[in-house]
């Protein structure tokens, strides 16, 4: 028995149509999964069910909001309608941009939380009524941020510390239903919106990637390998975990600056 067969699963991937989250859809619909994505871009839905569709499983997506808690539930009853119990749930939007506080306004601040925290929130609030109960899973985007306190990122690191520990909470509530529920942290990952964010040049680039243990940058295939394998059997004992997967980026500190960063620390 292959552990990595999903043919006939059903796998929402919050945030599936861009970056790391894209390539989770894509490495659960290359696996059999039947996939559905839902993001604010009605073009970016389209793009991407065209392409989970390509990899032979079959595909559906929603614009909707996380930020906007009917909407997200308006597309979740549709992923369910069409393909039954969900899963897997995967909880993938995110906002960031490099900002210091005192040069953050109170919405700005609110922004990242309410995509990050709340959008986390209203995915598995309204995800619940549809889970394969038992033997449904949920996987968490989360970030570095989380765990390490880092310079023009303190929406980031109080909007992703709180969906680790939103993870912890309902894998206490909801496991007796038989539902896993889990975070995973991805490191520094290579052509992603975020690393081009914060780290804007090449010298930003080789700064961080000088400070991976592993010398290297991640990628987004990587990042799917381990949500299929917390989505697997071999995983059937684990939950309420936070799982970096991040060459050791996270146990050696952190040590990567953004471009800004680096430029306020000469002021």
């Amino acid at each position: 028995m292959d552990p990595f067969d999903f043919t006939g699963r059903s796998v929402f991937v919050a945030g599936g149509t861009s970056g790391i989250n894209l390539g989770i859809a894509r490495g659960f619909a290359a696996h059999g999964a039947n996939a559905a994505v839902a993001s604010r871009s009605a073009d970016k839905v389209d793009a991407a069910v065209k392409e989970l569709s390509s990899l032979g499983g079959k595909a559906m997506g929603r614009a909707a909001d996380v930020r906007d808690a009917p909407a997200i539930a308006a597309a979740l009853a549709a992923a369910h309608e069409k393909f039954g119990d969900i899963d897997v749930l995967v909880s993938g939007a995110a906002g960031n941009f490099p900002a210091a506080v005192l040069a953050m306004s109170p919405n700005a601040f609110k922004a990242v939380v309410d995509i990050d925290l709340l959008g986390t929130f209203n995915v598995m609030r309204a995800a619940h009524q549809y889970l394969r109960k038992p033997g449904a899973v949920v996987v968490n985007i989360s970030a570095p941020q989380s765990v390490h306190p880092t310079m023009m990122q303190a929406h980031v690191c109080a909007a992703k510390a709180g969906v680790d520990m939103l993870t912890r909470c309902l894998c206490l509530e909801w496991g007796a239903d038989g539902i896993r529920v889990n975070s995973v942290i991805p490191g520094p990952i290579g052509d992603t919106e975020g690393m081009a964010r914060l780290s804007p040049t090449a010298e930003a680039l080789e700064t961080v990637k000088k400070s991976v243990p592993l010398g290297r940058f991640g990628t987004k295939d990587e990042i799917a390998n381990m949500v299929m394998f917390l989505a697997s059997p071999l995983a059937s004992y684990v939950s309420g975990a936070i799982v970096p997967v991040d060459g050791g980026w996270i146990a050696a500190g952190a040590r990567g600056f953004s471009l800004t960063e680096l430029e306020q620390r000469k002021v």
